[in-house]
């Protein structure tokens, strides 16, 4: 609500200074979801989850079978093997834990993946849209699909076929 308001007060300072205000916008996700660069980015990101899920998913399989195993067999077990297995499953457990946040964690593989592959693009898109921006006047240009939403935006201004048709050439 705070980037709303600050949003509204800047839109409105700068229109009362200058007397002609030009704001564009652009749909990011119509780009992503249209920009054939952008789709093929995301398909190697979503390659790489399937493949660290699968990864998941046989550890937790292998946690399974030897937790049922465990649990089976427990009242036959001795004290010492019963405690040797409980450690085993908690460093089962462990692994499967640090394996999940290695890959998909706040600093996992999957945040420096998508950083590394998306980059380029992005740079490519804000690119085009100052250039844009710039041919064109605009004094603003917003994303509408980010954090600011616009309760009324005019067709006008929407530059995002622009943005894409420049992508493309």
């Amino acid at each position: 609500m705070r980037k709303i308001i600050i949003f509204c007060v800047v839109l409105f300072t700068a229109g009362i200074t200058s007397g002609q205000l030009k704001i564009g916008y652009v749909d990011s996700d119509t780009i992503m979801e249209q920009l054939p660069d952008a789709q093929d980015a995301q398909q190697k990101i979503n390659n790489f989850i399937q493949e660290w899920n699968e990864e998941l998913k046989k550890l937790d399989n292998e946690y399974g079978k030897k937790y049922k195993e465990y649990d089976e067999n427990k009242l036959m077990m001795s004290d010492a093997k019963r405690i040797e297995v409980e450690k085993e499953l908690r460093e089962l457990e462990d692994e499967i834990e640090n394996y999940r946040q290695k890959k998909f964690g706040v600093n996992g593989e999957l945040f420096s993946k998508q950083e590394e592959i998306m980059k380029p693009i992005q740079n490519k898109i804000f690119g085009v849209i100052q250039e844009i921006a710039e041919e064109e006047e605009f004094d603003y240009v917003f994303d509408r699909s980010g954090d600011i939403i616009f309760l009324y935006a005019k067709e006008d201004y929407d530059i995002t076929n622009l943005v894409l048709e420049r992508l493309q050439q």
